[in-house]
Order: structure tokens, then C-alpha cells, then sequence
């Protein structure tokens, strides 16, 4: 059997990282790890490959050369989907449909031959048992939560990590707590399911004999969901890893902003390699807060707890949300507040949408003042339901909250700020590879001689130079993050 995998477009946006990645000569960002850990479910016998469009074309001859297709996706891939779709059926090649678009919109899909939805590990193996006899069925659910210490090890193999940026690996899924706004618990539920410390270590093995070298984010959605057996199995066993293999692997993730009530975890999470965390901050009104039922965050001087984070040597990358019917319309110049005195450089604020499965989206159903289904992309000025504020007031506002937080001036202000506090670890180093010097002359020559960005772009340089020696390389990587930024910002807010 010849088997073809194929990870969809992922247009231009916030996380994208389209514009950044060129100045170390990548493709994209991450590899699409799900595929990468279906490819692994499937019978050894059978002929795999992967084509990630994010990294390069698919013809017409690789899909004649598959007996069957195997595409994922999520809703900001939707385009892409669509078109990978019927290449497929004027090719008259069998599809087989997965991932999170598909479990939440499957009918949406009638093209589609079989749809494997929710989690691989408990529909897969029964497509699979029914393609072996010649009856496949045409849709595979379960309402079960897959024991996630029966993952296999993705397949390294059948990619070329040159292309990529960034490495990533799952430990856990599932959130303890149910925020409006988010679909994670409908897809993988509220009680985290996580994988064994051998099971752990063996992936971190797998990805370093693959010969990779740098950034690896830990794609879970709350990494801290399970903080007795982070502080008791794991992060000890990857410490330990890290000292033996030489400290190969630069690690982020997401968490809770509780996390900067646990100073052990802290610690022992930079001792474990972690450098960069994503914190889903949202807003800084509390009645939005309540409104959208963000329980780590309510009651909290969420400024101070981000500040703690990065006292303890993690870089904080916040998100943030306007639209909640709680927002005042004074909600625009606090948020810029917060952002530029916290130091969070990369801000990634959104409009607030909701996702099929979520309590908003089924609280706007019965208010009758949802639209549409989301497009996946939180930052591209559109919007699912009717909100409370006038609608011009919102986007005008959220336009103003974007330009901004990412004007060179205020973007590189913010920037100088956090590395004068950044407090990193004794072990903190960054290793300069060729990448990070063909980084470093083009952010001159593209940001220094023709961007619009060039005094601050310099003035950073200089200031990071002799100031912050230390931190001169993360300065660079935060130069030409705010230029793909504005980029983005530039699209969509015009």
C-alpha cells in the first residue's frame, strides 16, 4: 500500500512566522506532528510519504503514485484543504480525513472518502481492521479519551528537519479548567492524560538521534495540568537528560499563569531547559475575566505574576483577547498599558471568535447571535458572532491595539524592557550556529539599512551589544520577530 500524507497550507498569520523564518533559511515553523504520529500507527509493510505544503509543492504524480491520501487539518488550513480535496477526486484518489477541522465539521466534508475523526488512537486501528477485510466504513468516531502512553514515536524519518525552524513533541492533552472561549476540553477533555518518563525520554531520544538541534516546543495546551507528576517524575528524568546529552534542546510550551505560584515548578522547569512559556493572559478586566470563566487568572495581579515568570528566567509570550460583552470601551488603552509595562514582546491579541464544541458557541446559539463557523485565525479582524460593543468601535479599537504595540518604536521600547529584567538561568546559553549569523546579517541589511525600523533596529543593537552581551543573539531573534509582526499587522490592519 502506498500511503501519502499531506499537512495543508497554513496561510499568513500572527504564528505563522512566514516573514521570520527566511532570515534563517527555513520554510516554516513546525513539522505537522500529527501526521507524524499517524504515519507511525500504520503497518510497517506499507510505502509512506509526507508532504508538508508548508515546505514545498505536491504534484499531480505524487498523488497518482498513492493508493490512498491521508490529510489532516484545522480551520485556518480550510483553503487548503479544500483544494488538496479535489486534486484527489479528479485524480480519483481515495481520501482518508482527520484532525480537528474534520471531527468538529465532519459533514461538511462529503467528498472526503472515509473520516477517521477525534483521537487516531482509538479510530485508526479500527479503519484500519476494516480496510484489511475490504469494508472500510466511511466515518470513525469514539466518544473515549485515547490512553496517550500507547502513542508511538513520531516518524522522524519521513521529513527533513532543514526545513523546519522549530522541532515539537506532546506530552499530555487535556486542561483542567473550561474557559469559555476554548474548544481543548470538547477535544481532548478536562482531566489531563499524560505520557510515561521512559515514554517521554525515548521521544527526546528519537528526535535527538535524528540529528536535531535547537528549539523544541512541548505542543501541549497546559503543560502544568499535572504538577505532582511534573515536579516527582518528569522534569527531574529531563534534567538529567539534558545534562547527559549535553543540553541539545532550547524547550517551550504553554501553561497557566498559576504557574508563577509554584517557585519549585519554576525551577525546575528552566533546569529542565525551558526558556520560553505561552500564557494565555487574555485580558486585564476583571469582569471579562469572570465573564469567560478564566479561573487561574481571576483575583490576581496578573502583571506581577508575569513579572515573576520572567524572574525566574522564562521568557513570557502572552495572549490576550478583546470582544467579551464585559469590555469596556476603555479595555483598548489598558491592554496596551499592560502589554508595553510587562515587557511581553511577543503579544499575540485576538478578537474574540468561537470555535464549535466551546460553552461560548453554544451560549450564542441560543442568544441567536453567532454567524458562523471561525476561520481559524484569531487575528484577521473577523469575527463569528454579533458582539455587545458596537461592532466599529471593536475593530477600531483592536486596529489601534495592534498598530500600536507593534510600531517599531513601542515594539522595540518593549523589547529593551523585558531583557533589562530578564533574569536568566546561571546554565543560559545560546549556542551560535551558521544559522543564527546568516540571521544576524541579513536583520542588518533588511532590517538595519532598508526597513522602516532601522534607529530602532541599531539602537537595540548597540544598547543589547554592550548592555546585555548576554542577550545580544535574543535581541536579534526579537528584530526580526517584530518585523514579521508588522508584516501581519500590516495585512490585515491596513
Amino acid at each position: 500500500m502506498n500511503v501519502l500524507l499531506v499537512n495543508p497550507l497554513v496561510p499568513d498569520t500572527f504564528w505563522s512566522f512566514k516573514h521570520a523564518v527566511r532570515f534563517v533559511s527555513k520554510k516554516t515553523t513546525f513539522p505537522p506532528l500529527g501526521l507524524l504520529t499517524v504515519a507511525a500507527m500504520l503497518p510497517s509493510d506499507w510505502s509512506l510519504r509526507l508532504c508538508d505544503l508548508n515546505v514545498r509543492h505536491l504534484s499531480d504524480r505524487e498523488i497518482r503514485w498513492a493508493d490512498m491520501v491521508f490529510v489532516t487539518g484545522m480551520s485556518i488550513q480550510e483553503t487548503s484543504v479544500r483544494e488538496i480535496i479535489a486534486r484527489c477526486r479528479s485524480l480519483r484518489r481515495p481520501m482518508v480525513a482527520g484532525g480537528p477541522l474534520f471531527t468538529a465539521r465532519s459533514e461538511e466534508f462529503p467528498d472526503v472518502d472515509h473520516l477517521v475523526l477525534n483521537e487516531a488512537e482509538l479510530t485508526l486501528p479500527a479503519f484500519l481492521d476494516d480496510l484489511r477485510s475490504g469494508h472500510p466504513a466511511r466515518v470513525y468516531r469514539s466518544d473515549a479519551w485515547a490512553d496517550v502512553t500507547a502513542t508511538p514515536v513520531p516518524l522522524w524519518r519521513l521529513i527533513d528537519q532543514r526545513r523546519y525552524s522549530n522541532m515539537n513533541i506532546q506530552y499530555s492533552r487535556g486542561c483542567p479548567y473550561d474557559c469559555e472561549f476554548c474548544d481543548i476540553t470538547v477535544l481532548y477533555g478536562r482531566v489531563p492524560r499524560t505520557k510515561t518518563r521512559d515514554q517521554l525520554l525515548r521521544e527526546f531520544d528519537a528526535l535527538y538521534e535524528s540529528g536535531w538541534r535547537g528549539d523544541v516546543f512541548l505542543v501541549d495546551d497546559n503543560f502544568i495540568g499535572n504538577r505532582r507528576k511534573l515536579k516527582s517524575e518528569i522534569l527531574p528524568a529531563l534534567i538529567e537528560w539534558r545534562q547527559r546529552r549535553r543540553d541539545p534542546f532550547s524547550l517551550n510550551t504553554e501553561a497557566s499563569i498559576n504557574l508563577a505560584d509554584d517557585e519549585e515548578l519554576m525551577n525546575l522547569m528552566v533546569r529542565a531547559g525551558f526558556s520560553v512559556v505561552f500564557v494565555g493572559i487574555e485580558s486585564p478586566h476583571e469582569k471579562s475575566l469572570e465573564e469567560c470563566r478564566k479561573m487561574p487568572n481571576r483575583g490576581r495581579d496578573l502583571a506581577g505574576s508575569v513579572r515573576v515568570l520572567q524572574d525566574h528566567g522564562l521568557q513570557v509570550q502572552g495572549g490576550f483577547i478583546v470582544g467579551f460583552d464585559s469590555d469596556p470601551v476603555s479595555i483598548f488603552e489598558r491592554l496596551i498599558a499592560f502589554i508595553q509595562e510587562t515587557g511581553i514582546v511577543t503579544a499575540m491579541v485576538g478578537l474574540l471568535n468561537a470555535p464549535i464544541g466551546s460553552r461560548l458557541h453554544q451560549r450564542l446559539v441560543k442568544e441567536g447571535r453567532l454567524l458562523t463557523a471561525m476561520s481559524g485565525d484569531n487575528t484577521d479582524f473577523s469575527m463569528n458572532f454579533l458582539p455587545r460593543m458596537n461592532l466599529e468601535t471593536l475593530v477600531s479599537g483592536y486596529r489601534s491595539v495592534l498598530q500600536t504595540i507593534y510600531a517599531p518604536k513601542q515594539y522595540y521600547a518593549r523589547v529593551r524592557s523585558f531583557l533589562r529584567r530578564y533574569n536568566p538561568p546561571a546554565t543560559f546559553r545560546i549556542r551560535i550556529r551558521r544559522v543564527h549569523l546568516q540571521a544576524l546579517v541579513k536583520s542588518a541589511v533588511i532590517l538595519g539599512i532598508f526597513g522602516k525600523e532601522r534607529w530602532e533596529y541599531w539602537k537595540l543593537f548597540f544598547w543589547s551589544l554592550f548592555r546585555r552581551p548576554r542577550l545580544f543573539p535574543m535581541a536579534i531573534t526579537f528584530s526580526i520577530y517584530g518585523f514579521h509582526f508588522r508584516r501581519v499587522v500590516e495585512h490585515f490592519a491596513g
